[in-house]
């Protein structure tokens, strides 16, 4: 084999997304992490012990600088290829005959290479100052920044077969699950088993490796459930009912109509492209920014904002994560008014994402609130469509009151129970205190299965913010 130039520690460094990510990767550059590990001049490949059932198959390009994995990682390069990368310049990786996938891989960057490369050519040929709309070498789909190669096939025919490998995954995850809770049932909920956290976490692995990342998530909140309260039998029994539902909607996709087919493979953690999601029509509007709500899921801070249409009436969310020390998303000021495009994911989904602005934002102080029973017919209608939805948002007129010693929003046409954080009840009593009249303040709530928390107080002059921080989040309290 010819002399390969081997990398240097401060180079993988260099490709590293965060210093957090070699750190993460320091313990997974070991022999005894992988198998089936090889090099020649132009790439490294291995099998990494992960913390699903079957390992994951990490390559990468040490020529082009690209890379692929089949962890469930958003980052790139992944702590699988950056370990693979340091075990290499360690002189961890041997040398071996290049497997017939990775030799694939190769073949198809270089053939994007080549397309790129003549349309510059033709570009350049025919006296075009502008650059080729072809991919670049460096930067063909997986490269720092970029998804793997298998998210952008290069034709028809490997886009299908990327998306029934995908589908053949996500239905073997969900026969699994659906395996796993009759388990649970004959067992019942009293065995000790439910106790020990790496019960559930094990099922969110394989969940993670079937790419059924939603379902993981439901699955790891639902482990804290377990003792949590005197009725936590009854909590934890819903729950794995709504599991179950899931798991056989989602083997039932193909028979679905297709908005129904849309939101089983949302909640069953099929992810949709968000270049495919901007590239759909855009609902254009002047969007209320009506609540935010924080919280922290498996080590990830999560912000939904949800906006409103001003004409429309048509409700969305908008969604940010952040890892580590990562910020959440601040580019929308609650109570402001921004005249834009949303871009809607598939499904008739809440979700959104943000696309072309066309003014700066602007202060809005008179949202159009409903009552009570309004907002309960609203909330109803979402969950016969979605039964396992978490969260819907309202914005109502009401007041706070005691109901059988615990906190309600009320009117004259009913009330919902509240919950949240001393912070947020006393500012809303600060305010109610100050309305003009008896019938409370118009507030913008979210929806939860264990009650609705305040968002937002909307006054005459200014919002109130009071949505839950993520470092205060909690699920199930009363």
């Amino acid at each position: 084999m010819a002399e390969v130039k081997r990398w240097t520690v401060e180079q993988v460094v260099a490709v590293a997304p965060s210093p957090r990510s070699v750190a993460a990767a320091e313990p997974l550059a070991d022999v005894g992490q992988w198998s089936a590990s090889g090099a020649d001049e132009r790439a490294l490949w291995g099998r990494c012990r992960g913390s699903g059932a079957e390992p994951y198959d990490t390559a990468v390009d040490h020529v082009e600088v690209a890379w692929r994995c089949t962890c469930p990682s958003r980052k790139h390069p992944c702590k699988h290829a950056l370990a693979l990368l340091l075990l290499w310049v360690r002189g961890g990786v041997p040398d071996a005959l290049r497997p017939e996938s990775v030799g694939s891989w190769i073949t198809r960057r270089d053939r994007r290479s080549r397309t790129a490369d003549d349309a510059a050519d033709v570009a350049a040929g025919a006296g075009s100052s502008d650059a080729a709309d072809g991919v670049s070498p460096g930067s063909a789909g997986d490269g720092p920044g970029g998804a793997p190669d298998e998210a952008r096939p290069t034709d028809r025919d490997e886009l299908d077969r990327s998306r029934d490998e995908r589908v053949a995954r996500m239905m073997e995850g969900l026969t699994e699950l659906d395996r796993w809770l009759e388990d649970r049932m004959r067992t019942g909920l009293a065995d000790p088993a439910l106790a020990r956290y790496g019960t559930w976490d094990a099922l969110a692995a394989r969940l993670v490796d079937a790419r059924a990342g939603s379902l993981a998530n439901r699955v790891r909140r639902l482990a804290g459930l377990v003792g949590a309260g005197p009725d936590w039998h009854a909590e934890v029994l819903a729950e794995l009912g709504l599991l179950h539902l899931i798991a056989q909607a989602g083997r039932r996709l193909p028979t679905l109509p297709g908005p129904l087919a849309d939101a089983v493979a949302t909640a069953s953690g099929w992810q949709v492209r968000q270049a495919d999601v901007l590239g759909g029509v855009p609902e254009t509007d002047e969007w209320f920014i009506a609540g935010r709500s924080d919280t922290r899921e498996d080590r990830i801070e999560v912000r939904r904002l949800w906006v409103r249409g001003v004409r429309s009436g048509n409700w969305a969310m908008l969604l940010s994560f952040a890892a580590y020390q990562q910020s959440l998303d601040d580019s929308f000021t609650v109570g402001t008014v921004v005249h834009a495009d949303l871009h809607r994911y598939p499904g008739g989904s809440l979700r959104a994402l943000a696309g072309r602005r066309y003014a700066d934002p602007l202060p809005f102080t008179t949202p159009a609130a409903a009552t009570i029973a309004a907002a309960c017919d609203a909330i109803g209608s979402a969950v016969a469509a979605e039964p396992w939805l978490e969260r819907y948002p309202a914005t109502v007129r009401a007041a706070p009151s005691m109901l059988d010693g615990r906190w309600v929003l009320t009117d004259a046409t009913g009330s919902l129970p509240l919950q949240g954080d001393d912070r947020s009840l006393g500012a809303l009593l600060g305010a109610c205190a100050g309305a003009p009249d008896d019938t409370g303040v118009d507030m913008t709530i979210e929806w939860t299965p264990w009650g609705v928390r305040l968002l937002t107080v909307h006054l005459a002059d200014r919002a109130l913010d009071l949505g839950p921080r993520a470092e205060s989040s909690f699920v199930g309290a009363s």
